[in-house]
């Protein structure tokens, strides 16, 4: 069984988000509500919780704030927001989980599941937190770095590193510029929405490509060959844009 911890200033919010863990997520045992990041600091001291739902945005200090009083949290954090483009990006960049407000009932049994199946360690943990603070202090999103959980450890890189992606089944083998690949447990679809506003270019049903690794089209035009030297199909329909691109560049 798990216990809970509820930070968010709306009174509405946290009870909305009890009511809906009593009703509907069984595998929760306790839950505690604090209004304020300093009332939360006084809950953890002789509370462990299983799970921290984090509002992102409260007035005096924010849920990233409390992040970075934070040495080691054996919890994992499940953050709550209203559509905030930045914060959350800044959220899926580090490999997180967050809610949109108005919390979804099947969301939030979803997000619990996720929580359940981890099995992350404490150092894992902390890395994804400190690079979630250090992409919130970024002035763009292009300059966050990406956290890539895989069987291998957390691999982090920046938009910039990726040369390409291709689809293994229902995996993933991300190509980045001066290391070698590695394998992540995400499909490539995850993928493409993640980097959908950096114009990365699904040549294929296998491939997803950085734009500005793209070097030149084949006399052919049925592949493109990237600054690391590997050449990728380019599928019938993708053929014009990828040509414009090279055009625009």
């Amino acid at each position: 069984m798990v216990k809970v911890l509820i930070i968010d200033d709306e009174f509405k919010a946290r009870n909305v988000l009890q009511h809906y863990i009593e009703s509907f997520v069984p595998e929760i045992s306790e839950v505690r509500c604090a209004a304020s990041v300093e009332e939360a600091r006084r809950i953890l001291v002789g509370y462990n919780p299983g799970i921290v739902f984090l509002d992102v945005e409260m007035p005096h200090q924010n849920g990233f704030d409390l992040l970075q009083d934070l040495d080691t949290p054996s919890f994992d954090i499940i953050f709550t927001t209203a559509y905030n483009h930045y914060a959350i990006q800044a959220i899926r960049f580090s490999a997180l989980d967050y809610l949109l407000k108005p919390v979804d009932p099947d969301e939030l049994i979803q997000a619990v599941q996720r929580h359940m199946s981890k099995h992350e360690s404490y150092r894992h943990k902390r890395q994804l937190y400190e690079n979630l603070v250090a992409n919130i202090e970024k002035k763009e999103i292009k300059e966050f770095r990406l956290a890539v959980p895989s069987s291998e450890g957390v691999f982090f890189f920046t938009i910039a590193e990726i040369v390409r992606l291709e689809a293994d089944r229902n995996y993933t083998v991300i190509h980045l510029k001066d290391k070698r690949p590695f394998v992540a447990s995400k499909t490539l679809k995850h993928f493409e929405e993640m980097l959908d506003q950096f114009k990365f270019i699904r040549t294929h049903k296998s491939h997803l490509v950085n734009p500005e690794h793209i070097v030149r089209i084949s006399n052919s035009n049925e592949f493109i060959v990237l600054s690391d030297g590997s050449q990728v199909e380019i599928s019938r329909r993708k053929k014009d844009e990828v040509q414009l691109h090279l055009y625009l560049r």
